[in-house]
């Protein structure tokens, strides 16, 4: 498949599909965290960083960077010395973030049957 396949052909288990590149932008933990986070409202670069509990800078800069890139995540410099970076969703950025949220959550109201099964797993 190439990039200039209509929207509607595209297929993420194609593995020349430009949307594989998305998913791995989103779907990565960093990713997901950050923009989840977002959903909470515009934060500057050190509440992100704060907030996303072990990702370095160097990761929450690239992360900000390559979903900026792809229109989901709005850069804001006011100009004041130093400038003041704000980071924010963008309308797409803000539906994706929906549906982030919604399998964090499951995710997070699994765990213990998820942890339960990894450890049966584990004994077999």
């Amino acid at each position: 498949m190439t990039d200039t396949a209509p929207a509607g052909r595209r297929d993420a288990f194609d593995s020349g599909c430009p949307s594989r590149t998305i998913l791995n932008h989103v779907a990565s933990r960093w990713g997901t965290l950050i923009l989840t986070g977002l959903l909470e409202g515009p934060q500057r670069f050190h509440v992100i960083r704060d907030r996303v509990d072990g990702i370095s800078e160097k990761m929450l800069s690239q992360n900000l960077r390559v979903l900026a890139f792809d229109g989901l995540v709005a850069r804001e410099v006011e100009p004041s010395s130093p400038p003041k970076v704000t980071y924010s969703l963008t309308p797409l950025g803000t539906e994706l973030a929906g549906h982030m949220s919604s399998l964090l959550g499951w995710i997070t109201l699994r765990t213990d049957e998820i942890l339960a099964a990894q450890e049966r797993h584990g004994e077999g």
